[in-house]
């Protein structure tokens, strides 16, 4: 009797140490099943991040391509009110931003860098056909009453013509307008992006 009372403690401490590592397998898988599907989630939400930057950027770079085919179409049609154009046909344009030539804020006088720009545009004429004509656009940010910002824009495109005159472009061959602030390519909200709306931009058109 006591032999079989001793083998029966004996197979229950068995049995209860056999199931010892499969419970402890269980926990560990569940652990790793716990944390790989945290990594999973944390991947998956870098992604949905980066697919919304991408998206954004791209829908900031369409806006931008259809404010300038605007400005684009708006200067063809007063070249040719004008009677300045013999075709009316857009070559290219050049932007002066503070990405390549600086414009201070509540400024329009040209910087260093941007009269550089300038000297190689005007290069590039020289190499191209002397009959173009050009209507150069000036823009600001945002900051200050419109009326102003109007008035600063129209100062840097004429800032911008006078210099390409001093250069040999003929003054009838040139036309400004000012968009003030009405034409933002990027938000006015940041420092970053008021630098890039405080610009000139030079259709050049044949």
């Amino acid at each position: 009797m006591t032999r079989i009372r001793s083998w029966g403690v004996g197979l229950g401490a068995a049995a209860a140490l056999a199931l010892l590592p499969s419970c402890a397998t269980k926990k560990y898988v569940s652990g790793e099943v716990e944390r790989s599907s945290a990594a999973s989630e944390k991947h998956i939400a870098q992604v949905e991040s980066q697919i919304e930057q991408t998206q954004s950027k791209v829908g900031q770079h369409e806006q931008r391509i259809t404010e300038l085919d605007k400005a684009t179409q708006d200067a063809l049609d007063r070249a040719n009110q004008a009677g300045k154009l013999a075709q009316g046909k857009f070559n290219y344009s050049v932007v002066l931003s503070d990405d390549n030539a600086r414009f201070p804020l509540n400024h329009h006088e040209l910087s260093t860098e941007a009269r550089n720009e300038l000297d190689q545009f005007v290069d590039k004429l020289k190499t191209d056909d002397k009959n173009v004509y050009l209507e150069i656009q000036g823009h600001t940010d945002s900051t200050g009453p419109a009326e102003y910002n109007t008035r600063l824009g129209e100062e840097r495109a004429e800032a911008v013509r006078l210099y390409l005159n001093q250069k040999g472009v003929a003054l009838n061959r040139m036309a400004t307008i000012s968009y003030g602030e009405t034409q933002p390519v990027d938000s006015n909200k940041t420092r970053e992006g008021r630098a890039k709306n405080r610009r000139v931009v030079i259709i050049v058109l044949s």
